[in-house]
């Protein structure tokens, strides 16, 4: 049995890891923290844990330095990864669920977030994208759990970019559900400022697009473009990658090289030619759905869809967990999409 902390458990990401963490056959949660409600039960923040779960958040700039086998790190760009250093040893694994150590080169971070204080931790991190990376995430102590929209994206063109078989600009068009903005209060984030409404944001200056870019350039040096859109409903991400084939093929074909390619992955499905994903069907689920089109003139469009708080965040931080201590991949995260 492991012990588990989960340092900044009152926003989404860690209110999720506590309820999936809950049926994990494996580990124990034994530290949840909270600087704004440290003293308080966790089951009177989020009262669906009552008599689920009614741990007291203890203070999160306390010393918790040994106290777990494995840390989920919670907390905001930039914060994570003082933290990290705290409690950084060679026997615990730690991942960030923020982006401070999703880059390897931390020139690309620094121009995106803020300058980086643990450089000599960032690389030893691993991108945490299993599907992509499981060998080198096995048995890894420091994790960068990637961003909600960059998972739905990477593993979208993944098969494509691991065969070289694009060419020219990769144009994403994803769309979120607001759980993706956080907790924090935001006039953004407003019921009355979201609902009844659909609008793109962050244009060419979102923080996931070199996130992404950095993953492409890994096996073909194209350029993508990426739109993020804000969607009324609480959580799933939808992303939709236009390019071009550096020859014709047809949709049967490269729907079969997606098969083959994700044929061994619990948490990827692959949807029958005509059929697209749906928000839906992944929502509350570690499942990622791909559909796509390939067109005579070389054109192809690539659809994924996740639910943005668990394969996006948290159920992939488990995922990882799994994977780095070296057990069942799918434990705690055998969860069947609710419909409708």
């Amino acid at each position: 049995m492991w012990n588990v902390g989960i340092i900044g458990a009152t926003g989404y990401t860690g209110v999720t890891l506590i309820s999936l963490l809950l049926t994990h056959p494996l580990v124990k949660i034994t530290l949840i923290t909270s600087n704004t409600y440290k003293g308080r039960k966790v089951s009177d923040i989020f009262p669906l844990l009552k008599g689920l779960f009614e741990e007291t958040l203890v203070p999160t700039d306390e010393d918790h330095r040994g106290k777990c086998d494995v840390y989920f790190l919670c907390l905001p760009h930039g914060t994570s990864m003082e933290t990290a250093k705290t409690l950084y040893n060679d026997k615990t694994v730690i991942i960030d669920l923020s982006a401070d150590f999703r880059f390897e080169d931390l020139n690309i971070y620094e121009k995106a977030y803020v300058t980086h204080t643990a450089p000599e931790l960032a690389r030893q991190a691993v991108f945490g994208l299993p599907e992509l990376y499981r060998d080198k995430i096995k048995g890894a102590k420091m994790i960068g759990n990637p961003g909600c929209y960059p998972t739905s994206a990477i593993l979208a063109l993944y098969p494509l970019l691991q065969e070289g078989l694009l060419t020219g600009d990769i144009f994403i068009d994803s769309k979120s559900g607001v759980s993706g903005a956080g907790r924090e209060t935001k006039i953004g984030s407003l019921f009355c400022e979201v609902s009844e409404g659909f609008r793109a944001y962050n244009v060419g200056i979102h923080r996931h697009e070199p996130e992404i870019q950095k993953e492409v350039r890994k096996f073909q040096d194209l350029q993508i473009m990426f739109i993020p859109h804000l969607l009324p409903m609480n959580r799933g991400i939808l992303s939709t990658a236009y390019s071009r084939l550096e020859s014709p093929q047809t949709t049967g074909d490269i729907l079969g090289l997606y098969k083959a390619t994700y044929k061994n992955e619990p948490f990827v499905r692959i949807m029958d030619e005509g059929v697209y994903p749906d928000t839906r069907f992944t929502r509350f689920s570690n499942f990622c759905d791909i559909g796509l089109k390939a067109f005579e003139d070389g054109r192809i469009v690539i659809v994924s869809t996740i639910d943005n708080l668990i394969k996006g965040a948290s159920g992939q931080a488990i995922q990882n967990m799994n994977v780095a201590l070296g057990i069942d991949e799918t434990l705690g995260l055998k969860i069947i999409p609710q419909y409708p």
